[in-house]
């Protein structure tokens, strides 16, 4: 039998086209959302939201809750949810601003301590689920209002009564840690820059943009470690395989157990981030922070391609996901239109991206 009809019988050797080969990309809804959503503000916001200064506008927030998307995209991937990561986002903060306001500790204790205290709550909520067997949806529902009980008592217990703890911003001033997560990277370049005539600068000659916030380049980083870990490596595979079908991955060899709760300990640890960065950089901690995003992170990894079953997803998708978010929550800024609007888009792009995934992956796999 000839190559060529051996490759029409059996489809596993039959050459993709690249438009198959694209249609199975997770990300590619993503990919086209943030080219809609750029033409869109293109074509009705103000000039100013495509300079320098307002990218940087909207990279800040879509860096934050991309950090948060990216953990829940990889959670997903892995076939769970964790509804308690905005609330981790509250007690986090509460935890790191009694560990450098009230105890006094340098960054360096701080910081790890403060993940370490995450990650084992993250650890509980999937030992939890994988002893009970019940669904990951309704114990971390239940963590989200337990975090955020225990932030409000914490709050009062240790500022006595109020539900903000201040002097964050005081004490850590001068730490040598405090850059990599407070702040601007590369100063420097973009003073360069600016004198040179390259940025748009002030009359003093100050740039008006001083450098890239470093939740950007957190962000950048981790969206490339976590692409690098699902496409490259055996970790990547055994999330796959454990979100796509558990019982199958456990008879492959798979640690199931152990790649459950580390990602659950993953998404509680991206929280810590996040609370860390948001902290440092307001000077205080409250009991609201991280309000919704754990709805916001668990969206952002859908329009990201990640499938609601678990199995089926990217780290990238939910970049660009973030993306879309942090454009459209500073855009309609730069237009016309009530901000409220944005609520309607959430939905909207929420039933759109579940109902394109799963168009997309009924062509790709044939399914009906």
């Amino acid at each position: 039998m000839s190559a060529e009809n051996l490759s029409q019988q059996d489809e596993r050797i039959r050459a993709e086209s690249l438009a198959t080969k694209l249609m199975k990309k997770p990300e590619l809804g993503a990919i086209g959302g943030v080219v809609l959503v750029t033409l869109f503000f293109l074509a009705t916001a103000d000039s100013a939201m495509f300079t320098l200064s307002g990218i940087m506008n909207f990279m800040t927030p879509a860096a934050q809750l991309g950090i948060l998307g990216i953990a829940a995209a990889m959670l997903m991937i892995g076939g769970e949810f964790d509804l308690s990561i905005g609330s981790m986002v509250a007690f986090a903060g509460m935890v790191f601003g009694v560990f450098t306001v009230n105890l006094g500790l340098p960054l360096i204790f701080a910081i790890p301590l403060t993940m370490a205290f995450a990650a084992l709550i993250g650890a509980l909520n999937g030992a939890i689920v994988l002893r009970t067997g019940l669904p990951s949806f309704i114990v971390t529902l239940a963590g989200l209002f337990i975090l955020r009980g225990a932030s409000l008592v914490g709050l009062k217990l240790f500022t006595g009564g109020s539900t903000q703890l201040r002097g964050v911003r005081d004490a850590v001033e001068g730490d040598f840690l405090a850059p990599l997560f407070s702040g601007d990277a590369f100063t420097g370049l973009f003073g360069w820059l600016a004198s040179i005539g390259v940025i748009d600068s002030f009359k003093s000659g100050a740039p008006k943009v001083p450098g890239i916030p470093v939740e950007i380049l957190w962000f950048v980083v981790i969206a490339l470690v976590a692409t690098y870990i699902l496409v490259r490596t055996p970790v990547g595979n055994w999330v796959f395989a454990t979100g796509g079908d558990t019982n199958a991955a456990k008879n492959s060899g798979v640690p199931v157990r152990g790649v459950k709760i580390s990602l659950f300990m993953l998404t509680a640890c991206a929280a810590s981030l996040v609370a860390i960065i948001t902290v440092i950089d307001a000077g205080s901690t409250d009991a609201r922070r991280g309000f919704m995003k754990e709805f916001e992170a668990i969206i952002t990894a859908v329009i990201g391609g990640c499938l609601l079953t678990g199995g089926y997803g990217s780290a990238i998708g939910a970049f660009f996901g973030a993306i879309i978010f942090g454009m459209v929550t500073i855009g309609l800024t730069y237009t016309d239109f009530d901000q409220d609007w944005f609520q309607i888009f959430l939905g909207g792009m929420l039933l759109l991206a579940v109902v394109f995934n799963n168009v997309i992956r009924k062509r790709v796999t044939g399914e009906r």
